[in-house]
């Protein structure tokens, strides 16, 4: 079952954080197991805050993304960029499909 991790968060950093996850995908390039897709999204009626949404092909998938150093490397420097508390959602996928 596809696996969707939300994570809401703040800050007034936003070019950095992009540069620092462009950077960490040029060195992950090719790696099985990460995200198979992602957004960012900004909310429009709270100023400087996001939610990165991150899809992977399950739960398993996830978690083993979650305990690769570059991924806990690359989480730690976002976290340096941000303010506030990181909000984390985990969801299964029940559906999903492109509206025409």
């Amino acid at each position: 079952m596809k696996f969707v991790q939300i994570i809401g968060f703040a800050t007034e950093r936003l070019e950095e954080m992009q540069q620092l996850m462009e950077e960490a995908g040029q060195r992950t390039e090719g790696r099985t197991g990460g995200p198979t897709h992602r957004m960012l999204l900004k909310d429009r009626d709270k100023p400087n805050h996001y939610l990165a949404v991150l899809e992977f092909e399950s739960y398993e998938e996830a978690m083993r993304n979650s305990d690769d150093p570059e991924t806990s490397k690359l989480a730690e420097q976002l976290g340096a960029l941000s303010f506030g508390e990181r909000v984390y959602t985990n969801c299964d996928v029940l559906d999903s499909g492109d509206l025409k």
